[in-house]
């Protein structure tokens, strides 16, 4: 058996487009940080490790959810499910996404498929402290049983990519990713 090495597929330190005031899922990677894995490259086992930094600010009260996921191409492979925020508005406070995504099956049309896990931390997390007053709050990503994501073709090229929605759409409502590093473990 070989030794299983993470293999750096993108890693950006070039902002992504900040994506406010959108109901639209949209990519938030700046175009660097998409790399794109070959087809048959993948293997049953396979973890894709994704982890975004960055900023994210929400509107008072009714800020509404945010669902991050990860695409392989236009495929969503891991969904994090619908986040509530803090009810107190935030204002560029930091977040970081953690994503964990594993192959499971491996296939043509959709007969590959993977399952993700991962945690979101920021101040934004319903539950967390005040600025200067204590930490940011942490949720487990999905928040209910992870399940296998929609299937896909893993004999074509596909790129990796992370996607935002907001339910609410509202200028105050916004996220902004600084960094971005994309891993793959064969």
């Amino acid at each position: 058996m070989l030794p299983a090495y993470p293999l750096v597929l993108a890693a950006s330190q070039t902002d992504g487009t900040a994506l406010a005031n959108s109901t639209t899922a949209t990519n938030i990677l700046h175009a660097s940080g998409i790399p794109t894995i070959a087809g048959g490259a993948l293997q049953v086992g396979s973890t894709i490790k994704v982890l975004v930094k960055g900023r994210v600010s929400t509107l008072a009260t009714t800020p509404g959810t945010l669902t991050l996921d990860v695409r392989l191409g236009s495929v969503v492979v891991f969904n994090g499910g619908a986040m509530t925020l803090n009810t107190t508005a935030q204002t560029n406070a930091t977040f970081e996404l953690e994503a964990l995504v594993t192959i499971r099956a491996l296939g043509t049309g959709t007969s590959a498929n993977a399952l993700g896990t991962g945690k979101f931390t920021s101040r934004a997390v319903v539950g967390s402290a005040a600025a200067g007053s204590g930490g940011a709050g942490t949720l487990l990503l999905p928040d209910t049983a992870p399940a296998v994501g929609t299937g896909f073709d893993s004999t074509a090229s596909q790129t990796v990519n992370v996607f935002a929605t907001w339910q609410t759409a509202n200028a105050a409502n916004s996220i902004q990713v600084h960094q971005s590093l994309i891993e793959l473990k064969v």
